[in-house]
């Protein structure tokens, strides 16, 4: 990429950001301003690409954080249920980890029914190649903000994993003492011995912190959402833009730039597109026709630029050659590029790859979550100009050697790295 494309690179990506958090109302998923914005930046890609079009999508915003009021709701049940039957308190400590581990941990739609449903919207963008479509390339940033997560903001990223454990002790904490009882003193319903009212009363030390959790995201306070994911989603615009910018078409490669609405509400967006689409491109790779997604995701620390080898908490494997691919393009570039875990929370690259896509998510950000993270401070002035233009480096190399190649002389990688 020539210097002034770069340069200009990096201003269309600062001030489009800056545009955007300055004119628009916040971006909550299903919100006006997260359709404004998207509307804004669809008809900025209507500059580089050949179509664009937006498709909606339902969904139930606060529900994927709302798994924190059904959850803390049961277990404080559970605690007083103890004086009526430690069998209750048991299958109700059960019953609150349930919407934890599907809703948190494996992003499920389980509890969702229960929430106020709302609209969202992908931006769906295509640039055809030269000549025949044999591959086809998805850049993918999310459009959305999230609403602040008081823990991080007051207390920072420690006292957040602090608090994660507790609750997880005090939950273990009430099913063992159950357990204990139960085998003891059998299924009795009534008030417990006098030895285990004492253990009970030891365990209220957990009640203020399963309490705490009502107050750990704060719907009242959206944040900006600069880093995440405004860079996400105009890196992606901005190699499109150089594309152009150079007089670049790509030999055989369809380019597209989807930029998903409503992630962090639990990879909706994401999920909406690939049921909608999966089948078709499924079916074009059986004609031999490779599709790669490539999400962008909080481009913010240049120390940190890497690929997700396992995603949404660790649970789903991302793909090795699209790893491999821009890991080999970085280094064409002189950047090393590590492969890492997103050993807390999940990215759009999660919800492809559990339709079957090969997708892997190319991340900015120190999982050690800094202050600025779904916090007030993720603002326009908080953006690394450096790291962006590492991003748009890579993003655009990784574009060119896919259509040099390919996928099908990059062999999957033995390498632990």
């Amino acid at each position: 990429m020539k210097k002034e494309t770069k340069s200009s690179g990096i201003k269309y990506i600062v001030d489009g950001i800056t545009h955007i958090i300055k004119t628009f109302e916040k971006r909550p998923p299903g919100s006006k301003g997260e359709r404004d914005a998207q509307n804004y930046m669809a008809s900025e890609l209507e500059k580089t690409m050949d179509k664009v079009w937006i498709e909606d999508f339902d969904l139930h915003p606060s529900a994927f954080m709302g798994w924190i009021y059904i959850t803390v709701s049961l277990i404080l049940l559970a605690v007083a249920m103890f004086w009526v039957s430690r069998l209750l308190t048991l299958v109700f400590v059960l019953l609150a980890l349930v919407p934890m581990l599907t809703q948190l941990i494996l992003y499920k739609e389980t509890f969702d029914f229960l929430f106020k449903k709302a609209t969202s919207c992908n931006v769906v963008s295509v640039k055809a190649p030269k000549g025949e479509v044999k591959r086809r390339i998805v850049l993918n940033g999310h459009a959305d903000a999230t609403w602040e997560w008081t823990f991080l903001y007051k207390f920072g990223f420690k006292f957040m994993v602090v608090a994660f454990v507790l609750v997880l002790i005090g939950a273990l904490f009430f099913i063992g003492v159950s357990v204990i009882d139960l085998i003891i003193n059998g299924v009795a319903f009534g008030a417990p011995t006098a030895t285990f009212t004492i253990i009970w009363y030891c365990g209220l030390v957990f009640v203020p912190v399963f309490l705490a959790f009502l107050w750990f995201s704060d719907e009242k306070t959206v944040v900006d959402g600069a880093n995440d994911n405004l860079s996400g989603c105009y890196i992606p615009m901005a190699v499109a833009k150089a594309l152009k910018d150079e007089s670049i078409e790509l030999e055989n490669t369809e380019l597209m730039v989807v930029l998903s609405g409503s992630e962090e509400a639990g990879l909706r967006g994401a999920k909406r597109y690939a049921a909608k689409h999966a089948p078709d491109i499924l079916a074009d790779e059986k004609k031999g026709i490779d599709t790669i997604f490539i999400p962008v995701e909080t481009f913010r620390e240049k120390e940190h630029i890497s690929v997700i080898k396992r995603d949404l908490n660790m649970t789903v494997p991302c793909d090795f050659q699209v790893m491999k691919l821009i890991c080999d393009a970085g280094a064409a570039l002189g950047y090393d590029i590590p492969r890492v875990n997103a050993e807390l929370g999940s990215t759009d690259a999660a919800a492809f790859t559990q339709a079957g896509l090969k997708a892997t998510c190319l991340v900015g950000m120190d999982h050690e979550l800094k202050p600025y993270y779904h916090t007030r401070r993720d603002t326009y002035d908080n953006l690394c100009e450096e790291t962006l233009g590492i991003g748009l480096d890579i993003l655009y190399e990784t574009t060119l050697k896919f259509d040099r190649e390919g996928l099908s002389e990059l062999p999957i990688p033995t390498s632990k790295k």
